[in-house]
């Protein structure tokens, strides 16, 4: 069982070091934030208008569903009912994705962009009471609290360290220039930083950035929750629940208020913002958590088991579903947008 453990967590370790690598490699650059233009009205010109979907969108569903996955496979591991996880996991989705504009409409004064940050507070705040009030009903098909908040924890880490890549995608979420650290910061990013290029970037059009060395947070985000969700799983299979969901909160919210300090997007008008205080808040709220609930179960993870439980058409239709939702709500550009021509190619008649 531990050589098995092992296995699945280098496995994910391989794939998630190859994906990272590759996409801090290519995309800061301007190629890789339009995904595909579709044209929606023809203009006076002969062109038309155009509807942009984003890589943010294509990479942002791509990490929602690796979290989704993580936490069937954890879940199942520990023969969690299947018809349970699903309800909790996509009334989670259900509060957290229209948060994340919400809180940023509300914080930020935007009603165009995301929060990851203020998404994230309401999960952490909602997920404990959603448990709760699941296990009223459901009878024999309770859900573990501490394992299963484990197990939020860990698909979380990962989501949000994979999902960092559709932020480099679209130049959002970034870090300062590296002129303006100090001594230390410019040591350690002198040769470690991003360069965004590409007038529609948000780094671009929101600070003027382009084509400036800066810090790469979004990099050393996706690094820290990725290596976090891993160590978390390793705990988890070793059934070592508690340490698992105090280490992945407790890391992912405790660098969310020390990021703040490296990032030059806006962030609110206070010098220590209010996605700061989130983050203190959940800290804190995830600590009374794992005091007050329970992490007593009596099934030992299989990690066999719960891969198994992917090759499930229950499954394979809810991630094929919940990624097209999140592509389209993600995905579909309300910044930027595009004008299109076409052509024949004469010589091809």
């Amino acid at each position: 069982m531990i050589v098995s453990n092992l296995m699945f967590v280098a496995s994910l370790a391989l794939l998630c070091a190859a994906m990272l690598a590759l996409g801090c490699k290519y995309l800061p650059r301007e190629r890789w934030q339009v995904l595909a233009a579709v044209p929606t009205q023809r203009q006076n010109d002969g062109q038309w208008q155009g509807v942009n979907f984003t890589y943010y969108g294509f990479l942002t569903a791509n990490a929602y569903v690796m979290a989704l996955l993580m936490l069937v496979i954890l879940l199942q591991s520990i023969q969690v009912a299947l018809s349970s996880l699903l309800m909790l996991a996509f009334t989670l989705l259900g509060v957290c994705v229209p948060a994340s504009r919400i809180v940023a409409a509300i914080v930020e004064g935007k009603a165009h962009t995301f929060t990851v940050g203020g998404a994230v507070f309401v999960g952490i705040i909602s997920a404990p009471l959603l448990i709760i009030i699941g296990n009223m009903v459901a009878g024999a098909n309770s859900l573990p609290p501490i394992p299963t908040l484990a197990a939020l924890g860990i698909a979380y880490a990962m989501g949000e360290g994979l999902g960092r890549l559709a932020c480099i995608s679209f130049g959002c979420c970034y870090g300062k220039p590296i002129h303006q650290c100090g001594t230390v910061g410019r040591l350690l990013f002198s040769h470690f930083n991003f360069v965004f290029y590409g007038k529609t970037k948000k780094i671009s059009y929101a600070s003027g950035l382009m084509g400036q060395p800066v810090v790469p947070i979004q990099a050393l985000t996706a690094m820290l929750y990725v290596s976090a969700a891993l160590v978390g799983t390793l705990l988890f299979l070793s059934a070592n629940y508690r340490s698992a969901f105090l280490l992945t909160a407790l890391v992912t919210q405790g660098w969310s208020i020390y990021s703040e300090t490296l990032r030059a997007d806006y962030r609110g008008d206070q010098a220590f913002s209010v996605y700061q205080w989130m983050g203190v808040i959940g800290m804190l709220y995830v600590i009374l958590v794992s005091v007050l609930l329970s992490s007593t179960i009596s099934v030992l993870p299989q990690i066999t088991s719960g891969v198994r439980a992917l090759w499930n058409p229950t499954i394979i239709l809810s991630v094929q579903g919940v990624w097209l939702l999140l592509f389209w709500y993600t995905g579909k550009s309300s910044v930027t947008g595009s004008r299109l021509s076409f052509y024949v190619h004469h010589s091809r008649i």
